[in-house]
């Protein structure tokens, strides 16, 4: 497979037959392909999938291919469909929050076998997550608002555990994963918001609705609508936002895998 331009792109290959429908992974806000190569990428190949994880641009060590503040879903968008076009036949496409609104726009007007959408952000947008960080930190609201950062938001470790990790997770792990986050594109946010959402009247894919029944970001009856704004039912797992992270990520692999199996 030939390799995606300058996008940064992490693959696995199983050391068997491959099953014939490769997996890509697409990371959500603030994260990188990282987030992935944890548990899932080795996991996934042991299990006999082809599977890669990027970076979206401005992300991890891929560049911003412009100013990073101004990139756009549809630049994320695009960067998938580059990555996608990789492999031989085209993957089901894994997103993560933010990342899950990008496969879900992705979805809208490429072709694969399937979707699935962790944590995701909702077809309604990410008003629910924006409105309750307005009303508990204003000032760090105001203060993202000002100077086109998303990073205050998750520049604290406490802060950062509290988005997106459980008690669960020690300290020192936890940390070690809050020091690789980063800076997001902020009319990437806005699009989340408002100017882009998803339309799952446009997608005719299958999709797998993911949740962690203790996400401090999309809780579960976000997770729910979601589902059903794409006719199916929601598969909960007992975890916070980064369900790839938390202890519970056996069951989630495991979901994905033999939904994946039956595609």
């Amino acid at each position: 497979m030939p390799p995606a331009a300058d996008l940064h792109v992490v693959r696995r290959e199983p050391s068997g037959t491959a099953h014939p429908t490769p997996l890509l992974f697409v990371h959500g806000a603030w994260h990188g392909a990282w987030c992935w190569e944890e548990h899932f990428l080795d996991h996934f190949a042991e299990q006999g999938f082809r599977v890669a994880a990027l970076d979206l641009r401005g992300h991890g060590s891929s560049p911003a291919r412009g100013r990073f503040r101004t990139r756009r879903l549809r630049h994320y968008v695009a960067d998938v469909a580059e990555v996608a076009a990789t492999f031989d036949t085209p993957p089901i496409v894994i997103g993560h929050s933010m990342g899950g609104m990008v496969v879900q726009k992705y979805l809208e007007k490429h072709p694969a076998p399937a979707g699935v959408l962790v944590a995701s952000g909702p077809p309604r947008g990410v008003i629910g997550i924006t409105l309750k960080v307005l009303r508990r930190r204003p000032l760090t609201f105001l203060r993202m608002n000002a100077t086109w950062s998303l990073y205050p938001l998750v520049a604290d470790p406490g802060d950062a555990r509290a988005l997106f990790f459980s008690d669960r997770l020690d300290d020192v792990t936890v940390l070690g994963y809050t020091a690789r986050l980063q800076d997001e594109a902020y009319l990437a946010f806005l699009d989340m918001l408002l100017l882009d959402l998803p339309r799952p009247k446009r997608v005719s894919a299958p999709v797998l609705v993911l949740g962690g029944e203790l996400d401090a970001i999309f809780p579960p009856r976000e997770v729910h609508a979601t589902a059903a704004a794409y006719g199916t039912t929601a598969v909960m797992f007992d975890g916070a936002h980064d369900l790839m992270l938390e202890p519970c990520w056996p069951e989630v692999a495991e979901a994905i895998e033999d939904w994946a199996r039956r595609r």
